[in-house]
């Protein structure tokens, strides 16, 4: 079989398309169980952002509990990217940022949280493992 990204990831849902509404509560992703995935890539998507002044931090926590009960903030040299360069602005509608996860531990979570926000909000991310041990996977709807 050819090698391709189609048959070689496998895309999870971190949280669906959400309006955090106004506020500062930060958004805990769902917890990805990497064991059979060399790595990790977060995708982060905006909507529209109604705030003027608002700002939203990215931050990727791993672990070996599958609860995250040992979570601890990811080292640097472990992502791909920085979660400075995932982070956006009230300005920053309709993009799309990244970050990617590279460590040794089984669980990985994402968690945005917003400063200064008093306007809607929307978002969504998904995970997307890669390095997939025991490709190809065919699933197409996850």
């Amino acid at each position: 079989m050819r090698q391709d990204l189609h048959n070689n990831i496998q895309v999870l849902s971190v949280f669906d398309p959400i309006d955090l509404g106004t506020g500062n509560t930060a958004k805990v992703g769902e917890i990805i169980d990497r064991q059979n995935a060399q790595g990790v890539e977060f995708i982060i998507q905006t909507g529209s952002l109604a705030d003027s002044d608002a700002t939203f931090t990215v931050l990727v926590e791993d672990g070996d509990d599958s609860g995250l009960s040992d979570n601890a903030a990811v080292d640097d040299t472990q992502l791909l990217g920085t979660e400075a360069g995932a982070a956006f602005i009230f300005s920053d509608d309709n993009k799309i940022a990244k970050i990617g996860y590279i460590g040794y531990k089984r669980y990985v979570r994402l968690t945005v949280t917003p400063a200064n926000n008093t306007g809607a909000v929307l978002i969504s991310a998904c995970a997307i493992l890669h390095g997939l041990r025991g490709a190809p996977n065919t699933t197409q709807l996850a």
